[in-house]
């Protein structure tokens, strides 16, 4: 038996605005199907789904305290990190403090207060091509 990841779903109040918030740093498009009860980026036949859906009473996660765990994050790489965390502020999102390890990634929450990692994205090395995370290809 194989499973495939199909969506990342975040509990949250408003999960328009969460999507939205969403969709302008990842450029993934709104489902036609989204609503005020649960709102979903990306998607298609083969796309994994990012959901958001609505919480009465919805909590934010406390991070880097842990009185409400952040019960799991999610990791995005960038061309430019300052740039990329200006334009998040922008739209709403904030940056903690502390930052364990600036220099090689930011903490920044989303404006439902979902922690989430940015990182530089890797430039492939000679002979091969890397995903996302920089893994090599050519393996």
């Amino acid at each position: 038996m194989l499973m495939r990841l199909t969506a990342v779903n975040l509990d949250c109040a408003d999960p328009l605005a969460l999507a939205d918030f969403y969709h302008r740093a990842t450029g993934l498009p709104l489902h036609e199907r989204s609503d005020g009860e649960f709102a979903g980026l990306g998607g298609g036949e083969h796309g994994l789904l990012m959901g958001f859906q609505r919480v009465d009473d919805h909590r934010p996660p406390t991070w880097p305290g842990g009185d409400v765990p952040q019960q799991l994050h999610l990791d995005f790489t960038v061309d430019d990190l300052d740039e990329a965390v200006a334009r998040l502020v922008e739209w709403g999102a904030t940056v903690p403090e502390p930052q364990p390890r600036p220099d090689l990634w930011r903490v920044v929450l989303d404006p439902a207060g979902h922690p989430f990692c940015l990182s530089p994205r890797k430039a492939a090395p000679a002979g091969g091509d890397t995903d996302a995370n920089g893994t090599r290809s050519d393996r």
